[in-house]
């Protein structure tokens, strides 16, 4: 039986751990939507135009990335050396806190980027010619998540 200090002294690590897992968790989710909405809308252009399906793919893909930097956020934190039984409170915080940051912004993120290559798959379905132009308006929702991470390598590098 645990006695109560020994169960303080796991408090950091239990919200570290909960911290990378929401990270891990919520980016996946985020990606898996975006890149199922992506995949839909590819599905219903192929009909209409089944020459681009380059143009699709690539476009489907990019909510993708989102799950990607969740998991490289886990990598930088886990890796760090950081998550031990001697860890402090603060620093089981401040991993929960960029668990948090990168899971729910990865979420969102991937989840509106989706909706942006959508429309432009469905564009490019109908024959007009707007992949470029579709690449640089989803590329907006992905730099917040790139912001997260990068506020995730910080904290990371700060405990």
């Amino acid at each position: 039986m645990e006695t109560t200090t020994e169960m303080i002294n796991s408090a950091p690590v239990i919200l570290a751990y909960t911290g990378l897992a929401l990270m891990l968790v919520l980016a996946g989710i985020g990606s898996a939507i975006g890149v199922s909405m992506g995949g839909n809308a590819t599905v219903g252009a192929l009909k209409k135009n089944p020459d681009a399906f380059g143009s699709y793919m690539l476009l489907s893909a990019l909510p993708g990335t989102q799950g990607l930097y969740g998991f490289a956020g886990f990598f930088v934190i886990n890796t760090s050396g950081v998550i031990t039984e001697t860890m402090t409170m603060l620093q089981g915080t401040a991993i929960l806190a960029a668990g948090l940051s990168l899971g729910f912004v990865g979420l969102l993120s991937a989840m509106r980027q989706g909706g942006v290559t959508s429309n432009g798959i469905a564009a490019i379905g109908s024959g007009n010619d707007v992949f470029g132009n579709t690449m640089i308006l989803a590329v907006f929702p992905e730099l917040y998540a790139i912001i997260a991470f990068a506020a995730t390598f910080l904290i990371s590098a700060s405990i």
